[in-house]
């Protein structure tokens, strides 16, 4: 009996341990499983917010695209646009009608849009009108040829009085007729006097014309309009002449200013008979400058000044009293002009004490002020040839033969051209 009970004992113990095996199998079964599906949560949430992005991505490129698309649809529709046509007002009407001339000749009455403004409307206007019924739609920018586009406008040079050697006189004289009239005024109808109309300034080339223009502009702090005579020189009829009252407009709209025409005889030379299909161009040019320099205004905040290196060949309209006031000469430099040029240009060289300026100014005699620039500068290439710490004697004096021959056979080469 005791034998059976001991069995049961051990079977029950056996199907107990059984039992918690199987138990401890499916823990480690589910909990394996919650892992896998947690992962896998994990992975659709981040798929979703992946894909939640793409459909962000692509809502913002949708309306990128449909963005473009209406852009594009305007864009063709305005080239489907049919073409106006560009006129310039006669005359303006009562009940807003206006005279226009279309760009193929002949005059009309036509209306114009009710978003024109009056004050706008003002006879020699460029408008653009409809084609079917010619009715103004828009006013037009004033058109600016391409050389006033391109003329050298400056807002402030950067030429100063200091850096002119020799020209002390020449110096005063221009301060008096531009610089003058556009600080003090005031002493003019003080006085009860109109200031110069315009200053014309002639001698040799390189004394230093163009410096005194620029000089006198960055000291009244003006803007300062530059051009040389012969870019208003044309093939087209009437295209040289319009050029001149652009560039007189262009002084206007940017008054303080100085007007400053650099070889003035390209342009202004004298008239005579006979003279060809071009020669009438540039006087119908110098006609309308002629125009132009009468209906100055003498106190106004523009000024002129001009250059050249033959005044002997230049017409006596534009000599006259009343266009150019005031002449001055700007001839060569003397030995202590040539001195004083020559330290100007060579203060922020590294020179030796040797140099005897004086000395210098005396082996040039009949220099220009260009040409002693040049003189400095090649002494300066001495130096760095002959690896030197500064610029000795002999470099100048090197300089000095070198540019004082080049400038002599030049001339040389010029007059047996013509011989």
């Amino acid at each position: 009996m005791s034998e059976v009970l001991e069995d049961n004992s051990v079977k029950e113990s056996l199907i107990n341990i059984t039992t918690d095996l199987a138990s401890d199998d499916f823990s480690r079964y589910l909990i394996d499983r919650m892992h896998q599906l947690e992962q896998r949560n994990l992975f659709l949430k981040e798929q979703q917010l992946k894909t939640e992005a793409e459909k962000r991505k692509a809502n913002s490129q949708k309306l990128k695209f449909e963005r473009e698309l209406r852009q594009l649809r305007s864009e063709m529709e305005r080239l489907k646009a049919a073409p106006l046509i560009v006129g310039t007002i006669v005359d303006v009407l009562e009940n807003d009608k206006l005279i226009v001339r279309s760009s193929t000749g002949p005059q009309f009455i036509v209306g114009l849009s009710k978003f024109i403004k009056e004050s706008e409307l003002e006879p020699g206007t460029q408008v653009a009108m409809n084609q079917q019924t010619l009715a103004v739609i828009s006013i037009l920018p004033p058109s600016k040829s391409r050389l006033i586009r391109e003329v050298e406008l400056v807002k402030s040079p950067d030429v100063d009085y200091s850096q002119i050697g020799g020209l002390k006189e020449q110096i005063r004289e221009i301060r008096e007729a531009v610089e003058l009239p556009l600080s003090n005024p005031e002493a003019f109808v003080r006085i009860g006097i109109d200031p110069p109309k315009g200053v014309l300034l002639y001698g040799p080339p390189g004394t230093g014309k163009t410096m005194l223009a620029k000089a006198v502009a960055k000291h009244t702090d003006t803007c300062f309009i530059r051009l040389v005579g012969s870019e208003l020189v044309k093939k087209y009829i009437g295209e040289g002449a319009r050029m001149v009252r652009e560039l007189f407009k262009l002084a206007i709209d940017n008054a303080p200013s100085i007007i400053f025409i650099d070889e003035l005889d390209s342009i202004a030379a004298k008239r005579y008979d006979g003279a060809t299909a071009g020669d009438r161009e540039v006087q119908r040019t110098l006609m309308q400058l002629l125009a132009e320099m009468d209906g100055f205004n003498p106190r106004g905040e523009v000024r002129l000044l001009a250059a050249t290196n033959r005044l002997d060949i230049l017409d006596p309209a534009i000599l006259r009293p009343g266009r150019f006031d005031r002449f001055i000469e700007v001839k060569l430099p003397d030995a202590d002009a040539r001195e004083s040029i020559m330290m100007i240009h060579s203060r922020n060289m590294t020179l030796s004490k040797n140099i005897v300026f004086k000395y210098l100014a005396k082996i040039t005699d009949g220099s220009s002020g260009s040409d002693l620039k040049a003189i400095v500068t090649e002494a300066g290439m001495f130096a760095i040839r002959n690896e030197r710490e500064c610029v000795e004697v002999e470099d100048m004096e090197n300089a000095v033969t070198k540019v004082l021959n080049h400038r002599k056979n030049s001339n040389q080469i010029v007059e047996n051209m013509f011989q």
